[in-house]
């Protein structure tokens, strides 16, 4: 199993154990601003009902992108991680 594949394992877990499902979840991401890394998570929480937010870093190399959205499941949340994994310099927080 690949440390990828144990990490979304292990969350799923812990999702189950500590949340109530449906629930609001918290999604907190970091991308550069060197291409249009902003733009793709935005388009791949498309068609979702979600709040967003967005802070720029100080020297703008940098977007803080927040999405809150209410998920049924604990298999949601790990799909919504899948949709961004492949977005280039992305960091989940």
């Amino acid at each position: 199993m690949s440390k990828k594949e144990t990490f979304y394992k292990d969350l799923k877990v812990k999702l189950e154990e500590n949340t109530r499902f449906p629930s609001d979840y918290l999604y907190k991401f970091i991308v550069p601003t060197t291409k249009n890394q902003e733009k793709e998570v935005e388009e791949a929480f498309q068609g979702k009902k979600i709040t967003l937010s967005k802070k720029a870093s100080r020297n703008g190399k940098y977007v803080s992108v927040s999405i809150k959205i209410n998920v049924k499941n604990a298999d949601e949340v790990i799909q919504n991680y899948h949709a961004v994994e492949n977005i280039e310099g992305l960091i989940s927080l």
